[in-house]
Parts: C-alpha cells; structure tokens; sequence
C-alpha cells in the first residue's frame, strides 16, 4: 500500500509540524475519536434495527386485522326497494 520511505516522510512531517511531545498526544485524542465514532455507530444500528422491527410488528398486526375482520358487502348487493311504477295515459294530451 505504502512504501516504508513514504510512511518516514509522513512522520518527519508530522514531528516538524506537531513536535515531537505533541505526537503522542495527538495520536491518542484521534484513538478516543473513533473509539467515539463506533461506539455511536453501533448504538445507531441498534436503534435502527429496533424502528425496523417495530415497523414489522405493525405491518403483522395490521394485516392479521385485516385479515380477521368480517367481509364487506358490497353496495352491490344491499337491498334495493323496486322502482317506482310510472302510468301514461293512452290518449294523447288535447290542446285548447
């Protein structure tokens, strides 16, 4: 990945930079940010796999309901009174 002179060149950078008391220093607050990191990231799935199985129970519970509810009739088939009958005269209406 990265050759030995490479990775010198880096850390005499850094000890120029930083100074030579600050390296340890610096390497140990970036240890303890990612230790940080994981820690949050790993308390996020959890919660996340929580959400997920909680949207799954109300997914179950929703379609077991649906599932159990009584069948719906529909309009369709409710009574209906019969129309009403209409009568038309045979003659045809006189003018005046």
């Amino acid at each position: 990945m990265f050759s030995p002179m490479e990775i010198a060149a880096v850390v005499g950078v850094a000890i120029l930079l930083f100074g030579a008391d600050k390296l340890p220093k610096l390497a140990k607050s970036a240890g303890q940010a990612k230790k940080e990191f994981m820690i949050g990231q790993a308390e996020a799935d959890v919660a996340a796999e929580r959400a997920r199985e909680e949207a799954r129970r109300q997914a179950n519970a929703s379609a077991d309901a649906a599932a159990a509810a009584p069948p719906v009739t529909p309009a369709a088939t409710a009574e209906v009174p019969p129309p009403a009958t209409v009568t038309t005269s045979a003659a045809p209406p006189h003018a005046s």
